[in-house]
């Protein structure tokens, strides 16, 4: 049985601040409609805590940002802080999506290797984790009433998360230890989504093959 990649409680809440600030932001983009300071906090917080609570109910446990009184602290205060301070945030975009990408990768690590740890296997335990990585920015959508990011053409937010879950994954087979592993998860999962970002890589848009008819003679 694989042991859970253990994040720092300070660590972990960094992260879901991260997180929640990008709540914050994306809210504070919406034009053509008002949130209030309540709803701002609501979207911090579904975002701070990633897919924390999509990964509990997969594997029937109580999410861990609701056994500390602090996640609900710190993800509310950020998202306030994000909403006040959105144009300092924005210009400081680059900082943040590289923040952001290192929670995705920790959250991914502490998903994958839950998973692992509840005896899933190993396709599950790496939905389970690409679910815990970017669980939150689904809940931000759609609470937004917004198209939902990782399933539109964009710069490889899940693909980034799964291959960082993915080399945890081969990590461990090969007898890593859980931290070494979950430190290549998100070692992995920050180069891709830099590289993405950085050289506009993406996946292509859907689109149905045209089968052509053959030419009567």
């Amino acid at each position: 049985m694989t042991d859970v990649f253990e994040i720092p409680f300070a660590i972990d809440l960094a992260a879901v601040g991260i997180g929640a600030v990008q709540g914050a932001l994306a809210a504070s983009q919406i034009r053509d409609r008002k949130i209030d300071m309540f709803g701002i906090a609501i979207v911090g917080i579904l975002t701070g805590f990633r897919g924390g609570i999509i990964r509990a109910l997969l594997l029937a446990q109580v999410p861990m940002a609701l056994q500390n009184n602090w996640y609900l602290l710190v993800a509310t205060a950020a998202a306030l802080v994000g909403m006040a301070l959105s144009s300092l945030f924005h210009r400081l975009g680059m900082l943040v999506m590289v923040l952001d990408a290192v929670a995705i990768g920790l959250f991914g690590a502490l998903g994958t290797t839950a998973a692992l740890a509840a005896s899933l296997p190993v396709l599950p335990a790496l939905f389970v984790g690409v679910a815990s990585a970017v669980g939150g920015g689904m809940l931000r959508d759609l609470f937004l009433g917004q198209p939902i990011a990782v399933m539109h053409v964009g710069s490889l937010y899940a693909v980034a998360s799964g291959l960082g879950c993915a080399a945890l994954v081969v990590l461990v087979w090969l007898g890593s230890t859980v931290t070494i592993a979950g430190l290549g998860c998100v070692a992995v999962t920050v180069v891709i989504r830099l590289l993405a970002v950085r050289f506009n890589l993406y996946i292509p848009e859907q689109r149905s093959v045209r089968l052509r008819r053959p030419k009567r003679r």
